[in-house]
């Protein structure tokens, strides 16, 4: 893997049971469909420094910078629930593209 693509954000406790249901069972499966997509981890802040730190991350091993921001990917991300149910409560949202030294 020479990129990695990571995702961080949080959502409303209200929302958190929900969140992680469709991010695991639809949200991960659907963009690991994508060409250039290998693999998905996802992490919950355990402790920072920074008062600003997103409490969800996830880290996609990916081939290339761009296959985050292709028509696939937006694709898939759009598909199923995620858009309507989750997407409008994420906040604190933030998007890396990381390259390996």
């Amino acid at each position: 893997m020479a990129y990695i693509f990571t995702v961080q954000m949080d959502i409303p406790a209200e929302h958190e049971a929900e969140f992680n249901r469709i991010y695991d069972e639809e949200h991960i499966p659907m963009i690991l469909q994508v060409p250039g997509c290998t693999a998905c981890t996802r992490y919950v802040l355990e402790r920072s420094l920074q008062t600003d730190t997103a409490k969800y991350l996830a880290v996609y091993e990916i081939d290339s910078p761009e296959v985050p921001f292709s028509a696939a990917w937006v694709a898939a991300s759009d598909t199923g629930l995620w858009k309507p149910n989750i997407r409008p409560h994420t906040s604190n949202r933030r998007h890396s593209v990381f390259k390996k030294l």
